[in-house]
């Protein structure tokens, strides 16, 4: 006698939310600036209530965070010699900040982190902390300056998104490089 399946649990497959909210939430980013992005409107866009989206993340600064952690991925350092390493970084990061919704994403959660005492260790604990760690192991850098590397360089590429409206462009980025090179060598 064959037995039964058990029933299928209710509501949404719980496989693939992340990816569902995540991409909703880059696309009206991208769509409506961070400032328009609400919960409302990214459980809007994902076809997905609201409360699905609080029940992981409890603000959108935590969602913002962790979508930029699967939008960024790992830094990656490639080349034979440090300035090689240092040039693959700064040339991924203009890279991913370039992408769509992400340098608003950062540009935003960052600005509401300075606020924020909260989310400012969220930013600092699990958007920053990977990256000061990948950084000095890669660069056999202290921390102080894995720290400085990434002010220079993510701060440089916000900036000029937020003066601009747009990803850097590759002459300014290889000129990023030199300086930034010439001071970590």
């Amino acid at each position: 006698m064959p037995s039964e399946a058990p029933p299928r649990p209710r509501g949404r497959p719980r496989a693939g939310i992340n990816r569902l909210v995540f991409d909703a939430t880059l696309d009206t980013v991208e769509e409506v600036g961070y400032a328009h992005a609400t919960v409302d409107r990214i459980a809007a866009r994902a076809g997905i209530a609201k409360t699905t989206i609080y029940r992981r993340w409890p603000t959108k600064g935590t969602l913002i965070v962790d979508c930029l952690i699967d939008a960024i991925g790992p830094a990656p350092f490639e080349g034979a010699d440090r300035r090689e390493k240092l040039a693959s970084a700064i040339r991924w990061a203009a890279d991913k900040l370039g992408e769509p919704g992400v340098g608003d994403a950062f540009a935003g959660v960052f600005s509401d982190g300075v606020s924020d005492p909260e989310l400012r260790l969220v930013l600092s604990s699990r958007l920053q902390e990977p990256y000061r760690l990948a950084v000095q192991t890669a660069l056999d850098q202290p921390e102080r300056e894995a720290l400085l590397f990434i002010d220079i360089v993510v701060g440089t590429l916000l900036h000029r998104m937020g003066m601009t409206g747009r990803p850097m462009v590759e002459e300014d980025v290889e000129a990023l490089i030199e300086l930034v090179t010439s001071y970590f060598h």
